[in-house]
Formats: C-alpha cells, sequence, structure tokens
C-alpha cells in the first residue's frame, strides 16, 4: 500500500469522501479519518505529507490540533477547512501554525491548487552538489581554497598565472588543453597575449613542477594540440619535453 500523501480529518463523511476521490483522480495516496482521536492515532502510524483539517471536529478543535500538530510536526503540512470565513478565524489559525486556510464551500480546482502548491513546499529541496575543494595526485595536491600546490605536504611557490594554468590543466587530466583555453584562464581582460607566451608560461610551470618531484613529467606537449596534464612517472630514460617545440 502506498504511503498516504494527504489525510482529510473532517467529520463530515459525505464530504471527506467526496475530498477522497477528488484527490486520488490527482494521483495522490489519500487517506480519511471523521474524529481527531483517530487523525492521532494515524499520525503517530504515519506521517503524510499534507492533512486538511476541519476546524470544528466533535471530539477537539482544529486550532488546538493545529497548534499541536505544528510543535510536534515541523515539516507537516496543515490546510485548514472550516465553515466559519471570519477573518479572525483565519488569521488565528495561520498564527497557530496552518500553513494554509480555506472556507467552506469553496472550489474544487482551489483546494486542488493549495493541495498541490502544499506538496511542493513540503518536498525536501535536492541536495547541493558538492564544492570539489581540492585535486589530488599522489602526492601532489591542488587546494581551490587557498590556492596552494603542494607536494607531500610542502608548498611550492607559484605565481598568479602559474596556478590558473595548472588548475585549467588538471581539471582535465589527460586531456589536450589549447592555448586559446589556457589564455582564455589567465587573462581576465579582452587583451590576449601572443601564443609564445603561454608557452614561455606552460614552460614554467613544468620547470616548478619538475623541481618539486624529480623524475615526474606532469605537462606534456600535444602537437597540433595545446598542453595536456598527465599524472605519471616519467619513462626511465625519456627526454625533458622542449618548451620551444611548435604546434
Amino acid at each position: 500500500m502506498s504511503k498516504t500523501e494527504v489525510l482529510i480529518v473532517d467529520d463530515d463523511a459525505e464530504l471527506a469522501g467526496m475530498l477522497v476521490q477528488l484527490l486520488q483522480t490527482e494521483g495522490w495516496a489519500v487517506k480519511s479519518v471523521l474524529s481527531a482521536e483517530q487523525a492521532e492515532r494515524s499520525l503517530a502510524a504515519e506521517l503524510p505529507q499534507v492533512v486538511l483539517l476541519d476546524v470544528m471536529l466533535p471530539d477537539a478543535s482544529g486550532m488546538d490540533l493545529c497548534r499541536r500538530w505544528r510543535s510536534a510536526h515541523p515539516t507537516l503540512g496543515i490546510l485548514m477547512l472550516t465553515a466559519r470565513g471570519d477573518p479572525f478565524d483565519r488569521v488565528l489559525g495561520l498564527e497557530l501554525g496552518a500553513d494554509d486556510y480555506l472556507p467552506k464551500p469553496f472550489e474544487k480546482r482551489e483546494l486542488v491548487a493549495r493541495v498541490r502548491a502544499l506538496m511542493r513546499r513540503q518536498k525536501p529541496a535536492p541536495a547541493p552538489a558538492p564544492t570539489q575543494t581540492e585535486l589530488q595526485f599522489g602526492s601532489l595536491n591542488v587546494n581551490l581554497l587557498s590556492r596552494e600546490l603542494r607536494v607531500n605536504g610542502m608548498e611550492v611557490p607559484l605565481t598568479g598565472i602559474e596556478f590558473k594554468l595548472l588548475l585549467v590543466l588538471a581539471r582535465t587530466p589527460g586531456q589536450a588543453v589549447s592555448r586559446q583555453q589556457l589564455s582564455d584562464a589567465v587573462q581576465a581582460s579582452a587583451y590576449r597575449p601572443q601564443d609564445r607566451t603561454v608557452d614561455v608560461q606552460v614552460g614554467r610551470l613544468r620547470r616548478r613542477l619538475a623541481q618539486a618531484l624529480p623524475g615526474r613529467d606532469w605537462i606534456e606537449t600535444v602537437r597540433g594540440e595545446g598542453y595536456a596534464f598527465v599524472p605519471r612517472e616519467a619513462a626511465e630514460g625519456d627526454a625533458p619535453a622542449d618548451d620551444s617545440e611548435a604546434l
């Protein structure tokens, strides 16, 4: 059996039956009870998303139930139904914790719209995507918050441009990044340096990494495309990359 989404608490059995049919046609799992005692038992067994609560019940005041349920179930959506349309009653119901208030008689479409709005409100917001704060490649750590590069826990000093270049390359390890993409990443203004300037900056970053981790070649030249960050051990006997190599 589906989990109850809407609980109707109203001693008017004919009206309650009509509401059950109406809301079920909208695809909701609906349950109806005729008294405060039955409602208390139902809530104790299973908490719905929304309660349609009549103000005048034979064994309790809907106002008192609203206040108690709001305290016990902060996320419960409460829509109060009443034949009394006095503004004072509406204000009192809202102050006691009701989310909405609908006087009888009411239009079916309006009731459905109000229940749907409460359903949306009761749905938990999607969890935010986790924010990545660092990139880790073996002993090499790039901290995005402090904007630091550390190797084996020791900070490797980088200029602002060098850090930006490293970040762009390290975000897509093994994939070539073009000169234009690297230039765009390090230049905030409309001015763009000559291609060879990017080559020089990448060359400096290469040397920083080589000094921190001798024997490793972290940045490769990809002929005709750009540069790629490749976190791996350099093969023995590999010649160092030539920063002046044409792409």
